[in-house]
Parts: C-alpha cells; sequence; structure tokens
C-alpha cells in the first residue's frame, strides 16, 4: 500500500451477493491507486456470499479487509451507517455488491479531491444491461455544466434541478464531514440514498464533478429498479414526509423555496413509476390524496416569475381533487 497518499473506504454491502460479490471485489483490487481499505458489512446473509468472501480473502492477504458482522438483517440503511463508523480513510465510497468500478476509479476520484478539496466528489457512470448485454453511457447523469461548488445555495439548486444523481455510490466523500454534520442513513427505507443524499447536500459547502466513467452499474432480474412493489412506493411517501419536515423546519427561506421544489418533482416521479410498476388506480388516486397533504405550492407562489411554468403545471394536477387529479394523470401518461 501507498500510505503517502489519504486512505479511501471502499464500502460494500454483503447480502445475497453470491452470483456478484467477487466480480465486486476484483474490481476493488485492480484499482491503479493503491491506499484503500475494504469495508464489508455482513448483514447476515443466507447464501454463500461470505464463504466466496473468505477465500477472496486467502487469497489476496495484501488487500487491507474489515468483515462487519451484523448480529440480525438490519437492511441496507444500517449497513451503510456501520459501514460509516467502521472505515478508518479519510474518504469514504459506497460500492454496491452486484456491481463494479473502472481500474482509475479511485485514483481519479482522489487526485480531484486533492486538487479541489471538496466535500464531495461525484463521477460518471455507465448501465450494462445483462438481459441484451447493451450499455449505456451516463445512464444515472450528472449533467450540471458548473464542475466546482463552493456555495451551498448554489449545490442545492443544481440538486433540485436534478443536475447530481441521488445514488450514494460512485461519490467520494469526506468521512469528517459525515460523521461532524452527523448524516447518517434512516433505517427501514428501502430507497434510503434518495433521502441521505437530500440530507448531504443540505449541508454540503463544496462540490466537484468530474466527467470520467469510474461506476459500472448492472441491471439483472434481481435490480430494485425492475421489482417496486406497493412496500417501495409506501418507502417513497415516507420519504416525502421527511422532505415535508426538512420544508418546515428549514429557516433560510431560499433553502425552503428548493426544497418545495424538489418535492413536486418527487411527486411526479414517484406516481409516474407507481403507475408505470403497478397500474392500480385506486392505490394511485390514494396516494395523491396522501401527496396533497404535504407541502405544495401557495396560492400566491402561482404569481411568482422565480417559479417555473413546469412546476406549477405539476403542482396544479397533483393538488385538484383526487379522482380527478387521477384520471388526468393516467390520460397524460397513457397518451
Amino acid at each position: 500500500m501507498n500510505n503517502s497518499r489519504p486512505l479511501v473506504s471502499v464500502n460494500i454491502p454483503i447480502f445475497k451477493c453470491e452470483k456478484y460479490i467477487i466480480r465486486c471485489l476484483e474490481s476493488v483490487k485492480n484499482q491503479t491507486y493503491g491506499n484503500f481499505e475494504i469495508v464489508l458489512v455482513n448483514d447476515c446473509t443466507p447464501d454463500n456470499s461470505m464463504l466466496l468472501v473468505a477465500d477472496f480473502i486467502r487469497e489476496n492477504k495484501e488487500i487491507d479487509i474489515k468483515i462487519i458482522e451484523h448480529e440480525e438483517n438490519a437492511g441496507l440503511s444500517v449497513v451503510r451507517n456501520t459501514g460509516i463508523i467502521n472505515s478508518s480513510g479519510k474518504y469514504i465510497y459506497f460500492l454496491d455488491s452486484d456491481d463494479e468500478i473502472t481500474k482509475d476509479c479511485l485514483e481519479l476520484l482522489v487526485n480531484h479531491a486533492l486538487k479541489t478539496d471538496a466535500e464531495i466528489i461525484i463521477a460518471q457512470n455507465r448501465w450494462i444491461n445483462t438481459f441484451d448485454n447493451t450499455t449505456k453511457d451516463f445512464g444515472f447523469p450528472t449533467s450540471s455544466l458548473k464542475k466546482y461548488y463552493d456555495n451551498n445555495l448554489e449545490i442545492f439548486s443544481a440538486y433540485s434541478n436534478g443536475d447530481f444523481p441521488s445514488s450514494s455510490w460512485n461519490k467520494l466523500i469526506k468521512k469528517d464531514f459525515i460523521i461532524d454534520q452527523e448524516i447518517f442513513f434512516v433505517p427501514g427505507l428501502f430507497a434510503q440514498d434518495e433521502l441521505w443524499f437530500f440530507h448531504l447536500l443540505l449541508k454540503t459547502k463544496t462540490l466537484a464533478i468530474i466527467d470520467d466513467i469510474t461506476y459500472l452499474y448492472y441491471l439483472h432480474g434481481e435490480s430494485v429498479i425492475f421489482n417496486r412493489k406497493r412496500k417501495n412506493f409506501e418507502n417513497f411517501l415516507t420519504i416525502l414526509e421527511h422532505f415535508t419536515r426538512s420544508y418546515n423546519e428549514e429557516k433560510n427561506t431560499s433553502i425552503k423555496e428548493l426544497i418545495k421544489k424538489k418535492i413536486i418533482l418527487f411527486k411526479e416521479m414517484v406516481l409516474i413509476m407507481q403507475w408505470k410498476a403497478m397500474k392500480d388506480r385506486e392505490y394511485l388516486s390514494t396516494n395523491i390524496s396522501r401527496m396533497q397533504k404535504l407541502a405544495k405550492l401557495s396560492f400566491l407562489d402561482y404569481f411568482n416569475s422565480d417559479i417555473s411554468f413546469g412546476i406549477k403545471k405539476k403542482n396544479f394536477f397533483q393538488n385538484i381533487p383526487a379522482k380527478l387529479s387521477t384520471k388526468l394523470f393516467i390520460w397524460r401518461f397513457e397518451r
């Protein structure tokens, strides 16, 4: 290991990943950057993942690998928190066990971190579709034209516009920043990255972007993106409640307005995903009714030129009587 450069803690969750874990670990082993540790959190996986991990450790004694064992299955949010607490590095990097990283991933990110001293460095990603063996660059794109931010309002404004992907992975983050700001994952959520990244960017003062593809995201039959059920959409409603709580507590007027914009856009995304996945008219109407109790535009906001017509239009359709809103939403989506 080259200890003259900052240590990076690569956090990998272990749960039902026997098909993928060796590929994932090999991608970390092959890094051109030398000073890293691998932090594996076993969330009581019922398969042979840990046997494969044990073999990998025996064959790669030169790699610094920590294993933390959960006494009972706690879910990915708690796994992420366990990984953060048990990381020794200056930087933390989250890597999902069914994905992999490019050989120069850590080197590119650390070089930019040392150059900018940013709290977060974000890179680009590539989708690998195992169904038809195709690839797609920038599947979850970082679309911001700016490459460096040193202002929290600017950062959160770009985030509310959708300029940064909300995944926890493919980002190099200062561990002290996470710990000092107490930005941990909320236990029990399936889409925990979305809420965690929201909380993270409420506190972030410096952020940098590189255009290099460093993360390979695999789409397969077990991917969450293809397996959303009612429990996932209940989870999204919980996230919206957390967003609304932050909106109500926020003192900065500009940030407060950006949170409201984020909520409206997130509502729209959830409704689209829900209808596409379930085609359940009654459940869609129920969730529209529930969303109407959360943060939304006021009457006066419709006269605010700083709020786009698109946001006003979405908010209007989300808050007319639920049955009519449901009917119009389905018509808009299916036409």
